[in-house]
């Protein structure tokens, strides 16, 4: 039966998103429309006042040339593997006890490039679209059944240093658009790596995914060349065709909700409704005030966790 008109996986000469910097092209529907303008980049790019240029090579490579790479031969794999024998997350959802974060094999590795562990810096495997929906502006939806553990794509950007963050937020008026997002990794002794991204003017595909209760994405630190991390996105369950694509931006689908993000859910002032739809909705946008302030003493107990947080000091994209 020849596709109509209105699905959306008509095959129709369409705007490709990704601007032919991605492995598959990314299209937009409805046909002849398009998100506003934005430099495209597949991978993080330096921005105002990071500590780090994320395109530096800084770690060594394994030497795993005759054999293949696995935890306790391979310098990549300190613990156990990353991914399963079909290229899935091992750890995903409420199965595991927190976001960690995860070491790919990189350019100066002497394994192959079929190396198993080898998979967020292969780019996209499904076939994704931008599309408008009916109240929370632009999406992302995917095309393809995605399985539950496979990669799905990055939240790529400006890597920024935190005053730099706080300058823009502090810029922003109700009628912007907010793309920041914070991961907060807790390390031995009570230490923090921050790690901001800002997609607004300079990103990829990840710019226009939307907020969830009930996500069915999951966003995991993974570093590949250097301790600048990709941000990416896996799939937390099947995922089938038309499906739109989501993730938390409170960054709390592995971490409980402790007292301090209680407090900040209890401040509604300056808070944006959520249009998620889901069951468990929690009516509003999760909020982070603590871009606005110095990044208080971590807890020291919390060494392992990952926070990740789409921050909404004033307003935001739904």
């Amino acid at each position: 039966m020849a596709a109509s008109e209105e699905e959306p996986e008509a095959l129709t000469e369409q705007l490709d998103v990704a601007r032919r910097l991605e492995n598959l092209p990314v299209s937009a529907w409805p046909p002849g429309t398009e998100p506003e303008p934005f430099q495209y980049t597949p991978d993080h790019v330096a921005g105002p006042g990071g500590d780090t240029d994320p395109t530096l090579i800084t770690f060594p490579g394994c030497v795993c040339l005759k054999t293949p790479c696995l935890p306790g031969t391979c310098s990549c794999l300190r613990r156990e593997k990353n991914y399963d024998d079909n290229l899935c997350l091992r750890h995903i959802g409420s199965e595991a006890k927190c976001a960690e974060p995860v070491f790919e094999c990189n350019v100066l590795c002497q394994c192959s490039d079929h190396c198993r562990n080898r998979v967020v810096q292969r780019g996209l495997q499904f076939h994704l679209q931008v599309f408008k929906t009916d109240r929370k502006g632009w999406g992302l939806r995917t095309l393809d059944f995605i399985p539950k553990g496979r990669f799905v794509c990055e939240y790529a950007g400006e890597v920024l240093g935190f005053p730099e963050v706080q300058r823009r937020i502090q810029l922003q008026t109700i009628h912007d658009s907010n793309y920041i997002i914070a991961v907060r990794e807790h390390v031995y002794n009570g230490q923090v790596m921050e790690t901001f991204i800002d997609p607004t003017s300079i990103g990829n595909i990840g710019r226009f995914l939307n907020h969830s209760c009930e996500p069915n994405l999951l966003m995991i630190p993974v570093r590949v060349n250097s301790m600048v991390p990709k941000l990416a996105l896996f799939a937390a369950k099947d995922i089938v065709p038309e499906e739109e694509l989501s993730y938390d931006y409170s960054g709390r689908f592995l971490n409980l909700l402790d007292s301090e993000d209680k407090e900040r859910l209890d401040n509604g002032k300056l808070r944006k409704p959520c249009y998620c739809g889901a069951e468990s909705c929690a009516a509003f946008l999760p909020y982070d005030s603590s871009l606005y302030c110095p990044l208080e003493k971590p807890n020291t107990s919390e060494e392992g966790k990952v926070e990740q947080k789409r921050v909404w000091p004033r307003s935001g994209r739904e």
